[in-house]
């Protein structure tokens, strides 16, 4: 929900004099987020909204939708040809010295970068300096209330127990020698979420072998291979209820179709374990001091572990995303690998912890958690305890 007080609050925190949002046909997803837009609502001309961190919000819209952001507070000025739109830019910014943007310098952070090159321009025109408005947008967008987290804990019950669903599946199946593949796990275990009333964007992965190798793999579209007894098994689930504003939980296990698992899985497992702990030891850490801490400084406490044990090139992707109403969500990730993730862990964010080891050809490990900072700074791992060992599906289900 849209609140003006709180933003202004934040704005003069972070010694900004104000925060351009502007968008054009929905391209700017985190500005129309921090305002509440109906998804479905998608105006078709440029509109401006400058909120200052003191004094009456101002309004930049077109003639032809001059009602855009009305239920906004502020005054208005409506444009019609280009020369009034750059004009009236100009005007909203008189007195601005340091204006946050949904932008970040060289492109380094994607997830922010939702302005154009051409609207920076246009903006650097009338002086003021332009900040990167990261850390603004977590707080507006990222930060769960008590009723979003809630439903995330509700939602990490039933994804820890689809493992049991799809492991128990697999078991029952090889012991009755019965035909099995990926793509029938993947639809047990979304049978159990209808179940429980979970909805996802995409349907589970169930990677076997070789398949789990590949950090993205999917079945059906990437293929679809049996599963027997002697295999290696990655499952990776997401869900939240289906109900408004909720939010994901996401996790992965693994596990071996047998009553024992071979040493070589053991061994990657093990690694991969301890980079993830190290990762949530570094935010326990850093908040139980009371320190600041960027989401990259997560990922090189997690992947130091994966290089000293010397499968640095194995390890070849970020070490988490935020999680929001979307499984990728739009505050900090645990990222100094992709991007250099400057943004802060903040209080009333959720992300995940996902380090793995791939070796092409053979196999993949990665365990996943989701971390959540609550308000007073307490850090909580959720979906029950974190996977120990690689689970031995035949004598476990």
């Amino acid at each position: 929900m849209f609140d003006l007080a709180a933003i202004q609050q934040a704005l003069r925190s972070l010694q900004l004099d104000a925060w351009l949002l502007y968008d054009f046909r929905g391209l700017n997803l985190l500005a129309r987020r921090v305002l509440g837009f109906d998804p479905n609502f998608v105006p078709s001309r440029r509109w401006f909204y400058l909120i200052p961190a003191q004094g009456e919000p101002k309004k930049l819209v077109h003639r032809i939708e001059p009602g855009v952001l009305d239920r906004f507070p502020g005054g208005k000025t409506i444009y019609l040809r280009w020369q009034e739109l750059e004009a009236g830019v100009g005007n909203l910014l008189q007195g601005v010295r340091r204006v946050a943007m949904e932008y970040a310098p060289r492109n380094g952070n994607p997830y922010i970068s939702r302005v154009d090159a051409g609207t920076l321009e246009l903006v650097r025109s009338f002086g003021p300096e332009i900040v990167p408005s990261g850390d603004l947008i977590q707080m507006f967008e990222a930060v769960w209330d008590d009723e979003q987290w809630q439903m995330h804990l509700e939602a990490a019950k039933h994804v820890r127990a689809a493992f049991d669903v799809g492991f128990g599946f697999i078991a029952e199946k090889v012991r009755k020698g019965q035909p099995l593949t990926e793509l029938d796990v993947q639809r047990r275990i979304l049978e159990h979420f209808r179940a429980y009333d979970l909805t996802t964007y995409s349907p589970p992965n169930c990677s076997v072998n070789a398949n789990s190798a590949d950090p993205h793999y999917e079945p059906g579209a990437s293929g679809n291979s049996p599963i027997n007894a002697g295999d290696f098994v990655l499952l990776d689930i997401w869900g939240k209820l289906d109900k408004p504003r909720s939010v994901y939980s996401d996790l992965t296990w693994t596990g071996f179709v047998g009553d024992a698992v071979p040493g070589k899985y053991t061994r990657v497992f093990d690694i991969v374990a301890a980079s993830r702990d190290a990762a949530i030891q570094k935010v326990r850490d850093a908040y139980a001091a009371k320190k600041p801490l960027a989401g990259w400084e997560v990922d090189d406490a997690s992947r130091q572990v994966i290089v000293d044990a010397g499968y640095g090139e194995q390890y070849c992707h970020r070490t988490g995303h935020n999680i929001g109403q979307e499984v990728h969500g739009n505050g900090a990730n645990m990222d100094n690998l992709e991007t250099r993730e400057e943004r802060r862990v903040l209080p009333r964010t959720c992300f995940s912890v996902e380090p793995g080891i791939y070796l092409p050809g053979d196999f993949g490990v990665r365990s996943e958690v989701d971390v959540f900072v609550d308000a007073d700074g307490n850090v909580h791992v959720t979906g029950g305890d974190p996977q120990t060992a690689v689970v031995p599906i035949l004598s476990a289900y």
